[in-house]
């Protein structure tokens, strides 16, 4: 059973940064490349490419984010501690790539992991669809490192992860899953100043745990007969 890792850069500006990501990719042997919005892929992405043209030339380019993740089980960020600000996502952990190696490792499907802007990282809305965060530790004297940098040494934590046999939920039954906890907290009045921050920590929670099909199926419907219950009274 395998475990197939999507390379998925957001808005990426520089073109020979594009062609070094493919080049570390078919270093580490992972071949899918997602692009979204990129600049023009020219010469310079060609040559910074090397023998990893094929990589490049056969990049999926998408013009959403939701069309770059769509399919994936699993939606997992990368930031820099230092960039990580404090607020509604610090509720969600961070990890090395090596502890999410180990986090991988039993489970099959198709895991994104997602590198934002080399401007300006990730915005809010999209933080919020991450399952995970991993981060690449660096040195606090200059800790924000290079794009091509970050995928090369996070594809080398994970390279030689086979995966197992627990298949990953599938990504759209997440969601209704999610919207599914969303209105139970509407049912139970839940105190409207807190149920945005609680919803978003719920989706971390069932996140980052690698739910199999079965364990989304029997969680709504153990919801569905709470909202029963409750409509019969």
């Amino acid at each position: 059973m395998s475990l197939e890792i999507r390379v998925v850069l957001v808005e990426p500006i520089y073109q020979g940064n594009i062609g070094s990501v493919a080049r570390a990719m078919k270093n580490f042997g992972y071949t899918t490349l997602v692009l979204v919005n990129p600049c023009k892929l020219e010469g310079e992405a060609r040559a910074m490419a090397s023998h990893a043209r094929d990589i490049l030339e056969g990049a999926w380019i998408t013009s959403s984010f939701d069309d770059a993740v769509k399919g994936s089980n699993l939606l997992i960020g990368t930031t820099g501690v230092s960039s990580f600000k404090a607020g509604e996502h610090s509720r969600l952990p961070l990890y090395t790539s090596r502890e999410l190696k180990e986090k991988l490792k039993e489970y099959r499907g198709t895991a994104s992991i997602i590198f934002g802007r080399e401007n300006n990282g990730f915005r809010n809305d999209e933080l919020k669809n991450f399952d995970m965060l991993i981060t690449v530790p660096t040195s606090e004297i200059y800790p924000i490192m290079n794009l091509s940098h970050a995928v090369a040494v996070v594809l080398y934590e994970l390279s030689e992860l086979g995966g197992g046999n627990n298949p990953l939920a599938d990504g759209f039954d997440l969601q209704l899953l999610y919207g599914h906890l969303e209105e139970l907290l509407e049912k139970i009045n839940y105190p409207l100043h807190k149920k945005d921050k609680t919803s978003l920590m719920l989706r971390r929670i069932f996140g980052r745990s690698g739910l199999t099909p079965r364990e989304v199926q029997t969680l709504r419907g153990i919801i569905r007969k709470i909202e029963r219950k409750m409509d019969a009274q």
